[in-house]
């Protein structure tokens, strides 16, 4: 199945493309959601953004294009595990991301995804991918720290 891997420029996000090779799926490109210019870390309850700087440097290494968008929302419905669409929320960021590269990539049908303990982000990232009709690859979901 072809991937898109969604990088953070953590180790996370990486560690599940190995997951996701391992197991024979082919990855397509990679993707990140940014900061906006001049900022370094966003309070983002999505996404890391420390080092987005290095995200370019991994597509290249990986030899595979980059998909990249600004985020240009924020948090919303912090308190609630159930996600709704939300103009302005920071998800729908990652919306208009994958679909971005379902625009570039269309043989494109699954995302790959660092989670490993926060339901927040899993059950985000698992509404819009339903919503696209892609499916989501998170190996490492609920896996032992150790283990890791």
């Amino acid at each position: 199945m072809r991937v898109v891997g969604l990088i953070s420029g953590g180790k996370d996000s990486i560690w599940n493309l190995h997951y996701c090779r391992h197991f024979g799926h082919e990855l397509a490109c990679v993707a990140n959601l940014a900061p906006p210019e001049g900022i370094d870390e966003l309070d983002s309850y999505m996404y890391q953004t420390v080092a987005s700087d290095l995200i370019s440097a991994i597509a290249e290494a990986l030899g595979v294009p980059l998909v990249r968008r600004v985020i240009a929302g924020a948090p919303k419905a912090i308190g609630s595990q159930a996600y709704s669409p939300q103009d302005g929320d920071e998800v729908e960021d990652l919306t208009l991301l994958l679909q971005e590269v379902l625009e570039a990539h269309p043989d494109v049908q699954a995302v790959s995804c660092g989670a490993i303990l926060s339901n927040y982000q899993r059950l985000r990232v698992e509404n819009v991918c339903g919503r696209l009709g892609l499916k989501v690859f998170a190996f490492m979901w609920m896996q032992e720290q150790p283990a890791l």
